[in-house]
């Protein structure tokens, strides 16, 4: 009782100094009011002159067939280039209502270029609605508050608990005093235009998602959705958008004086305009993204399917007291794998497994199920805690018969899926992580999603999945893997052998100190 005790006391301790250790100086406001508001000259063209479409002219749909469901339009969307892109020509050309709804919202260059472009279509009418989770929101109340000043802006905050509004005493005594609550966070990732298009999948509001950060960037996987399942992604917002736990930023935030407000919206515009923080060539690729989807409708990079779902988790995940519940998410992919015949391959940047998963994994194998996992090694990993958790199981998983793979940080695959102006101006490239969560079984069946494989997206964080039944999109997804499983972009790990030594001495040191946090939080 007295270790469990010891353990449970100082996992809460370290999630109090993380905490502390977010509280930055510079605030946003302070960037966009001190070096942007004042400056003057024309605003530029965030299309980079390209001529400016409806949603309607691209996004053609088939013809629905009498009696037969309403097929959705898929594309992966694998490079960081194309879907920034992406997500940048929809806010552009949205018409009525853009629904965000994003686990980290940062501050950064790609974090106020999206803000920018909420507001520069909220001032010509559209509705936009955004949902944050209060742990990682990354950006400071103040800034947030002046977004929701506008009269066509919402902003909420899910499950205000630890972070917006709170001083550092109240943080601390939040961590203490409410230790599973603080822990119960809002993973979810979709991003709807017009209730007509969505994008879901791994990728957050910040630049390591895009290749926009010098020093680290993520490998990850976005599905573009049209038409068909987007009704079951938009019924998702409007049930986190009701419940109790999603709170407005009003109160949360002090209220900021209205001056400030308007320069700042003035700021955002400028600092948009910044061809060092927005590259030309960006909106430039911006501005092609139709020309880009008609070349998917045309060479197959589109397709429209009858068998698509969209998954998700109730807000507030469980009802259970203590640290595990589980959810639907987590029911959905534990009866993909249950119902595996061949093979089960996964991507997933954090691989904590419990007695339960361990279990599934291997009466996968033992009914002649191949199962094989990339997740990070230690040196492409941007967390630490996840990875002791992983390294506490690898042996077990490797015994049972899970051929495991570890992302390297310098994969040779980053030259290729690196498609931002960044790429051509480095003369090193940034380390790569993968953030990418997917799943494929028996080559036919591809899941998207947000969730890791790990207690936390299991039992607390609240998740979303899209599901794609096709052999045509696991080919492509796999073809994907496959590459990233080569030995220049991923090491096989073995009982004999692990990449460990391969990273630093300081993320090997830093690791001996996550020993004592129990899985259940990693």
């Amino acid at each position: 009782m007295y270790n469990k005790t010891l353990r449970l006391l100082l996992s809460r301790v370290a999630l109090v100094l993380g905490l502390l250790g977010s509280v930055g100086c510079v605030t946003a406001m302070d960037t966009l009011l001190d070096e942007y508001h004042h400056l003057e000259g024309e605003l530029c063209d965030p299309l980079g002159g390209a001529p400016r479409e409806s949603i309607d002219d691209v996004f053609v749909e088939p013809p629905v067939v009498e009696g037969q469901p309403r097929p959705t339009g898929t594309v992966v969307l694998e490079d960081g280039g194309s879907a920034i892109a992406a997500r940048g020509w929809l806010t552009e050309m949205a018409e009525r209502t853009i629904d965000i709804q994003y686990f980290i919202f940062s501050s950064d260059k790609v974090g106020l270029i999206a803000a920018d472009f909420m507001l520069r279509a909220a001032q010509r009418g559209v509705k936009v609605r955004l949902i944050v989770d209060d742990l990682l929101v990354d950006g400071d109340a103040e800034f947030l508050a002046a977004l929701d000043a506008h009269p066509n802006i919402t902003i909420r905050v899910y499950n205000p608990n630890i972070n917006i509004g709170k001083s550092l005493p109240g943080r601390f005594y939040s961590a203490i005093t409410d230790f599973r609550g603080v822990n119960q966070r809002m993973h979810n990732k979709t991003f709807i235009v017009d209730g007509r298009v969505v994008i879901t999948g791994g990728r957050n509001v910040a630049d390591e998602y895009y290749d926009y950060n010098e020093e680290y960037n993520f490998r990850d996987r976005d599905v573009l959705l049209v038409g068909g399942v987007v009704e079951k992604v938009q019924a998702s917002f409007e049930e986190y958008w009701d419940h109790p736990l999603v709170v407005s930023i009003k109160p949360l935030a002090t209220e900021t004086v209205p001056g400030r407000v308007e320069a700042a919206w003035e700021g955002l515009h400028r600092y948009a305009c910044d061809d060092a923080i927005y590259w030309p060539q960006a909106r430039k690729q911006l501005g092609a993204f139709p020309t880009l989807y008609r070349n998917w409708e045309e060479f197959g990079g589109i397709r429209w399917l009858d068998d698509v779902d969209f998954v998700w988790d109730t807000p507030g995940k469980n009802t259970s007291k203590g640290m595990w519940g589980g959810g639907k998410t987590t029911t959905a992919l534990m009866d993909l794998i249950k119902g595996a015949k061949k093979s089960v391959v996964i991507q997933t940047p954090y691989l904590v497994t419990s007695e339960l998963g361990q279990g599934l994994f291997a009466s996968a194998i033992k009914r002649g199920v191949s199962v094989t996992i990339l997740t990070n090694s230690l040196g492409a990993t941007d967390n630490l805690m996840a990875f002791n958790g992983y390294r506490r199981n690898r042996d077990d998983l490797l015994r049972m018969g899970v051929k495991l793979y570890e992302f390297r940080p310098d994969a040779a695959i980053r030259r290729s899926i690196m498609t931002s102006s960044l790429a051509q101006e480095v003369e090193t490239f940034p380390v790569f992580g993968l953030h990418a969560k997917t799943l494929v079984v028996d080559d036919d069946v591809v899941v998207v999603t947000t969730f890791n494989l790990d207690p936390r997206s299991a039992n607390l964080n609240t998740e979303c999945m899209t599901v794609i039944r096709s052999k045509e999109v696991a080919g492509e997804v796999l073809n994907e893997i496959g590459e990233e499983l080569k030995p220049e972009n991923a090491w096989r790990t073995t009982l004999h052998w692990d990449p460990d030594a391969r990273a630093s001495w300081y993320k090997r040191f830093m690791l001996l100190w996550f020993g004592v946090l129990p899985k259940s939080i990693l």
